[in-house]
């Protein structure tokens, strides 16, 4: 319970208040932390004796010489569930010390329990982790997967909707984050799962016990994403998956990956029942991607002006007016880059076939799945 890495906390947290030496010793009476590093590692006869008698200790300077390890100072034990689990010590002349004892014995063993439950909440986080990776994943249920979904107290009866979000800027989902997420996420009901998908990404498998809406759900994640990004000062995307049977999770789990892979390209919110060029764009493999794009705009690698060009005249619908004002500049710049765009690619932004086979390379380079340098 009493680890190495827990006692540098303890002794870490408990000088900001106090600025004496502090140790903390395992019930074998060696010292696992300190602020004198050179004490770490050895032995303390008067912490062995102090968790032997489990009462606190007053080391004296007489003892310095009698017991092996010592300095003046006091000794406490540390309990956890009635247990001796370690001794903490502050060195020092004992009265000018011991005022502080009961502090630092309390203070001690409530980081102790705050470490202790933290752990627990990330085991049960694991589990649940565990068990939601195999619904996705197994084809048919083994007789011991219901008996988990039992003890989870996860309804394996009732129809599911799969949601995925993902917040941009962390590499990392760190507990503080995702306890405040799983707080702000209002289960509509207590059947609904949230998990941790990755570094970056949380799922959600949606219990549908009554018919929803989608303009009530798309409502739901709109102002949950709001709260978060407030909040938490990042942005969020969310794909999401259609309902299905609770044995075919994997189905929506799949449709919500490639929704959020266009979410992600707008931080917004996605349905793959709204998908149509983006489904075709989807299936494409990543080595077909890359050959297109370099053929079709690999020219214009190095000229990030006439990219922009490009994408805000599709934006536009391809009307030289709003182009040309959205990007503040003359019509007459306007068509001098859709020139210059077709004398490098080839291609005129303003043939149809051309503009279908430029804007299908645009989407493929912007796509957040893939990492591609358009000079291969």
């Amino acid at each position: 319970m009493l680890l190495p890495s827990l006692a540098k906390k303890i002794v870490s947290e408990v000088r900001r208040l106090l600025d004496e030496d502090i140790i903390v010793v395992d019930v074998s009476g060696t010292i696992i932390a300190s602020t004198d590093k050179n004490r770490i590692d050895t032995f303390h006869e008067g912490a062995l004796l102090t968790c032997q008698e489990r009462t606190k200790r007053i080391i004296t300077k007489n003892e310095e010489t009698q017991l092996k390890g010592v300095k003046a100072g006091i000794n406490l034990p540390v309990f956890f569930q009635n247990e001796v689990i370690g001794v903490i010590g502050i060195t020092g002349e004992p009265d000018k010390v011991s005022p502080y004892g009961e502090i630092l014995k309390k203070m001690t063993e409530l980081l102790i329990q705050e470490s202790y439950y933290a752990q627990q909440l990330e085991l049960d986080s694991r589990v649940l982790e565990a068990f939601v990776f195999d619904w996705i994943q197994l084809k048919e249920w083994p007789e011991t997967f219901y008996d988990r979904g039992k003890l989870l107290d996860i309804d394996l009866t009732i129809h599911r909707q799969v949601i995925i979000g993902s917040i941009s800027n962390t590499n990392d989902l760190h507990s503080n984050t995702w306890n405040y997420l799983k707080k702000k996420y209002v289960n509509h009901t207590k059947s609904d799962v949230i998990v941790r998908w990755g570094n970056d990404r949380f799922l959600i498998l949606r219990a549908i016990e009554q018919d929803q809406k989608k303009p009530n759900i798309y409502y739901q994640f709109e102002r949950l994403k709001e709260r978060l990004e407030n909040d938490l000062h990042d942005t969020l995307s969310f794909g999401i998956g259609q309902v299905v049977a609770p044995n075919l999770v994997r189905a929506s789990f799949e449709q919500a990956q490639r929704a959020l892979a266009v979410a992600k390209l707008t931080h917004s919110i996605v349905f793959d029942e709204d998908l149509k060029l983006e489904m075709i764009l989807q299936g494409i493999g990543a080595k077909t991607r890359s050959e297109f794009v370099k053929r079709v705009i690999g020219g214009l690698s190095d000229e990030q002006e006439l990219i922009e060009t490009l994408r805000t005249f599709f934006k536009h619908n391809q009307s030289f007016k709003k182009t040309s004002e959205a990007l503040h500049i003359h019509v007459n710049t306007l068509h001098y880059r859709l020139k210059r765009i077709e004398d490098v690619t080839g291609l005129n932004p303003r043939d149809f076939r051309d503009t279908v086979t430029i804007y299908l390379a645009l989407q493929l380079l912007d796509e957040s799945l893939i990492k591609y340098d358009v000079n291969g």
